[in-house]
């Protein structure tokens, strides 16, 4: 946090707090590392058939609880 002075780089914006949580919530801070030889890729969408076995393994009475949780955004589906 010090070394890149964030707090200057966000204009007093972004703050840690004493337990070296960041504020706003919002705020997002990642450590990102390259190499010539990686590969990326792209998560899709989640069907339905996958949601209704995570609904399972965690043991919920209802698919609709594990769609509320993931969100309409990560659903390849309308709820």
């Amino acid at each position: 946090w010090e070394l890149m002075d964030i707090e200057k780089l966000s204009g007093g914006v972004m703050t840690l707090t004493d337990s070296f949580m960041m504020n706003p919530a919002a705020s997002v801070s990642s450590l990102v590392f390259a190499h010539p030889k990686s590969q990326y890729f792209a998560v899709g969408y989640i069907d339905k058939d996958q949601v209704q076995s995570y609904s399972q393994r965690r043991g919920e009475d209802s698919v609709a609880e594990s769609e509320k949780w993931l969100g309409s955004t990560t659903l390849g589906y309308e709820p």
